[in-house]
């Protein structure tokens, strides 16, 4: 009976056990998950006090941020078409001798600068010399026969009109002074061809230039109009060809043909040292079609000879002026996916993002601004990535030019 009754008790107890055994566990889970909530909690508070802090840190940074500033203003702006020319001789001649004969002696040096109608060579002209004697013989004679032809001729007349000479003998004297009158006019034509080829023997220059290499030495047989002697090039004033493209003919044609100056500025290879100034003076008469350009040529007087033939330059074509342009540092024009925007600063030193709309540049460092600005307005030159609308700026005064 006692062993039945442990048994019994042992039955109770046990349910009980396990659950005092379930609570204590729930209590300690409970317990566990309150404390991590908290201390997760706590950590995120502190993590978003720190956050707040570093804002406002960054903030207080970005509302002194120092930038230069440059102002917009108003300016009549020149707009050029820039492209690659070469110059050219203004005229260029190959001299030639007229007629044949031995090269005697020359009169200039290789690279001497000549005037028109400078003697430069001379060709042997004893040849020319006798031959011209000899047609002058001839009219000699020709003239004496004629003369006498025309006292016969009188004497045949007179005749004639006692009825003591036919018809016929007259009109044959008739005749004989007109024949001797044809060979007079003929010797007197070989006279003239004979003195122009002595004339010819002594070669001028037809223009005024700079005499290139002698092609040709004193001695040799020159041909006529075959032989090169040398080379004149005209180079003051001197000529640029260049080409720009067929969508620029409009800016150029029309004026030009009605009389309009456009001024063509020549530089060296680098684009910085300005070589002559010049004038446009030719548009060509068709378009190259492989190309789709059209050629120009302006004239430079070159007084000072920089300009050389076949050297290349960088030419500038003023095509118009932009009156009362907007103008603005380029430095301050920034691109972004929407566009080009630049940074106001205002009064009060803040910044404000502005679209602006850009025209021709005004030299290295200024642009004409189309839309966007008006004139009196100071835009931020610098620090502009850290700038944002509304952001507070200190403006630093720009270093001066003369501090070394």
């Amino acid at each position: 009976m006692q062993t039945n009754s442990y048994r019994s008790s042992g039955k109770i107890l046990l349910p009980v056990i396990v659950v005092l055994i379930m609570i204590v566990a729930g209590g300690s889970w409970y317990w566990y998950h309150q404390s991590d909530t908290q201390t997760t909690s706590s950590a995120q508070t502190q993590q978003n006090k720190a956050k707040g802090r570093g804002h406002k840190h960054r903030m207080g940074m970005r509302q002194a941020q120092p930038v230069y500033v440059g102002a917009v203003t108003m300016a009549n702006v020149p707009v050029y078409l820039n492209a690659l020319g070469s110059v050219q001789a203004n005229s260029s001649v190959t001299i030639t001798s007229r007629v044949s004969g031995t090269l005697e002696q020359v009169y200039f040096t290789e690279g001497q600068y000549v005037k028109k109608g400078q003697l430069l060579a001379r060709i042997d002209d004893r040849a020319f010399q006798a031959t011209l004697k000899q047609y002058q013989g001839n009219l000699a004679q020709h003239q004496a026969l004629l003369q006498n032809a025309k006292l016969t001729l009188t004497r045949y007349k007179k005749l004639y009109q006692q009825d003591s000479l036919s018809k016929q003998d007259l009109q044959g004297q008739i005749a004989e002074v007109g024949q001797y009158l044809g060979l007079v006019e003929a010797d007197q034509a070989q006279i003239d061809s004979a003195k122009l080829n002595i004339d010819y023997s002594r070669i001028h220059s037809p223009i005024s230039g700079y005499a290139g290499l002698r092609l040709t030495d004193p001695g040799n047989l020159v041909n006529a109009d075959n032989t090169e002697i040398l080379n004149v090039s005209q180079t003051r004033p001197i000529a640029v060809v260049f080409s720009i493209a067929q969508a620029n003919l409009s800016d150029v044609v029309p004026g030009l043909r009605k009389g309009d100056t456009f001024p063509v500025n020549a530089y060296n290879q680098t684009g910085k040292k300005l070589l002559g100034q010049g004038q446009l003076k030719f548009v060509s008469n068709q378009i190259d079609s492989s190309t789709g350009t059209v050629k120009l040529k302006a004239i430079f007087p070159n007084r000072k000879n920089i300009l050389y033939p076949n050297q290349f330059v960088n030419v500038r074509l003023q095509i118009k002026t932009l009156k009362d342009a907007i103008v603005a540092p380029q430095a301050a024009v920034q691109l972004s996916s929407s566009g080009k925007f630049v940074y106001v600063i205002d009064k009060k030193d803040k910044a404000h993002k502005k679209v602006v709309v850009t025209g021709p540049p005004d030299g290295d460092d200024r642009i004409v601004i189309v839309k966007g600005l008006k004139a009196g307005q100071q835009v931020a030159t610098t620090g502009i990535d850290d700038l944002f609308e509304g952001s507070q700026v200190t403006i630093v005064k720009a270093p001066s030019k003369d501090v070394q």
